[in-house]
């Protein structure tokens, strides 16, 4: 029996898949546009001083600059940035400072910790909306992912589903939290959910098929990625994985063309890779007379 390399369909692997992506942190917005959202909060009860000659929306576009700067430094030299956000932070850079040392931590693949240090924030930092609290938590349970540690993970999403619960990014985090505990249909109804929000993205019905496909599934994951494609049509992921669908399916040159097409639009990605190792196995299983595997 043929095995096919499956990263978005071997359980709980369809979920991890997106953890490995380099420059992406799912369910968080960007770095500037996190310094922008809680550095126009009002700083803590700690961090206020008076200052009666000092323009309130001078200070918020200084913070918003420093707390920016500290955090596109921790995507690219962490350790660096830790640094600088101490020494931030002795000079007053409150919990905007205490933020970049989270993100820090969190480049550095100290996860933990970081996720630890993003929850102690939410009272402050995330006290005054319901967006800063929830771009937090949904940071804290990628962090806790990161950490192997699922349980907490779900836990601090759906913390930021209660503040944002009209986020479908926000539930379809938290159906990566609940597939790498292998629970696929929780995974599925947080992903129903967000396919009702947002019909018209190919993500969650990619996810989904995923997840019926670890359940076993293969019709309705076909049905899934192929609305996936409809409304991404050069989606590598979705064209691995219904090339591994049709494969097993009983569709080998529909299987084939989908993995030629993921080499020749994503080549030297996992992804490019799969396809490769599948293509390989397809035609040495059909030289030997092989049946594919399910």
């Amino acid at each position: 029996m043929t095995r096919y390399n499956a990263p978005m369909t071997s359980p709980p692997a369809l979920f991890r898949l997106a953890l490995s992506r380099p420059a992406i942190f799912r369910g968080a917005v960007s770095a500037l546009a996190l310094a922008t959202l809680v550095a126009a909060l009002p700083a803590s009860a700690a961090e206020r001083k008076p200052a009666p000659h000092a323009a309130p929306d001078r200070e918020a576009v200084e913070r918003a600059r420093q707390a920016a700067s500290c955090l596109q430094m921790a995507e690219k030299t962490p350790k660096a940035a830790f640094e600088s956000a101490l020494t931030w932070q002795d000079r007053g850079g409150g919990d905007m400072a205490r933020l970049c040392q989270a993100m820090a931590l969190f480049h550095q693949g100290q996860f933990q910790a970081s996720a630890t240090r993003l929850e102690d924030l939410v009272p402050t930092l995330g006290k005054d909306t319901p967006e800063g609290a929830s771009s937090l938590l949904a940071r804290a349970g990628w962090a806790w992912l990161r950490a192997g540690d699922s349980d907490k993970a779900e836990k601090a999403y759906t913390a930021a589903i209660d503040r944002s619960p009209r986020d479908p990014e926000l539930l379809v985090d938290r159906a990566f939290a609940r597939a790498e505990s292998e629970r696929y249909w929780d995974a599925i109804e947080d992903l129903n959910r967000a396919i009702g929000m947002a019909p018209k993205r190919a993500e969650p019905y990619l996810y989904r098929a995923g997840a019926f496909r670890a359940l076993g599934n293969d019709s309705k994951a076909l049905e899934d990625v192929g609305v996936a494609l409809a409304l991404e049509p050069g989606n590598p992921e979705a064209l691995l994985l219904r090339g591994n669908l049709r494969a097993v399916t009983g569709n080998p040159d529909g299987a084939k063309s989908d993995w030629r097409s993921v080499m020749r639009i994503d080549p030297d990605t996992t992804s490019a890779k799969a396809a490769s190792d599948n293509l390989a196995r397809l035609q040495g299983a059909e030289a030997e007379g092989k049946p594919p595997a399910k």
